[in-house]
């Protein structure tokens, strides 16, 4: 697939997603945004693609939405009416929404690989993969404060959901502070801080490796459930997986498991 603003590639099942904006930060621009949601989708649509990471060009992870795409806005969505404006400039919102929500969509895992700086849309970004890493030279922010405006493509839905505590999420989006690595790490907004961005890249890998070498149906169904299950209740998750399991358990990765000598890793198909 070719797309103007990231890098796509599969390499023993780990497909790798990469920003690449480099001379402007890996500022997400309109075309980013689309591209975005392209590569997830086609990710999700590859068997040979068991588990994805997502990475930054450059100096930067990113440095959020670009603010020349900000600017260009209102000629799109400009109409006589302003009720129409408004529901112009919703509908823009809700998509770009989406575009983040493909992280999320996908099936496969999705590993952020973060190092530099990852701030406002990146926030919003990186909180809709399944885990993220970072090396020590990264921090965060919730930048979007500091334009005057609400972040509203995904941080302040799902970052309560990732660290702990109503009260520091409220402090980081109302002061829009930066957070080295090692506190990220600290709060649980990161899994793990690498030494470096070459320790990052290689540590993510190895993680994603592992995950790849599972059996990719199981993969697949963990994730689901992990999802349904964040947004609803003990009772429906069980209820879910009860269901989903007496439709996917019995199946040829699962006797495969089950088969393979002591100490040998079964070889499961895409």
């Amino acid at each position: 697939m070719q797309l103007e603003t990231l890098t796509l590639s599969i390499q023993n099942h780990i497909a790798t997603v990469r920003l690449n904006r480099p001379d402007k930060a890996n500022a997400m621009n309109a075309v980013m945004w689309q591209d975005i949601r392209r590569a997830l989708d086609w990710i999700d649509t590859q068997p040979e693609a068991r588990v994805a990471v997502l990475e930054g060009e450059g100096k930067h992870f990113t440095a959020g939405i670009d603010l020349q795409m900000m600017m260009g806005l209102a000629p799109q969505i400009e109409d006589p009416c302003d009720g129409r404006t408004r529901e112009g400039l919703r509908r823009v919102i809700l998509d770009m929404q989406d575009t983040l929500t493909s992280l999320e969509r996908c099936r496969k895992p999705v590993l952020a690989a973060i190092h530099g700086a990852c701030v406002g849309g990146g926030i919003d970004l990186i909180c809709a993969a399944d885990m993220r890493y970072c090396s020590a030279d990264a921090y965060f922010s919730i930048k979007e404060i500091d334009i005057g405006m609400v972040a509203d493509v995904g941080t302040l839905q799902r970052l309560p959901k990732l660290i702990g505590g109503q009260g520091l999420v409220r402090e980081l989006a109302y002061t829009g502070r930066r957070v080295e690595a090692a506190e990220a790490r600290d709060i649980g907004l990161v899994n793990r801080v690498f030494d470096s961005r070459e320790a990052l890249q290689a540590g993510v890998r190895e993680i994603a490796a592992t995950i790849a070498a599972k059996s990719p149906l199981s993969i697949r169904g963990t994730k689901e459930q992990l999802n349904y299950a964040r947004d609803h209740t003990v009772a429906d998750g069980l209820n879910y997986i009860a269901t989903w399991n007496a439709a996917m358990l019995m199946s040829e990765d699962l006797t495969k498991a089950m088969m393979a000598g002591k100490g040998a890793a079964p070889v499961f198909r895409d």
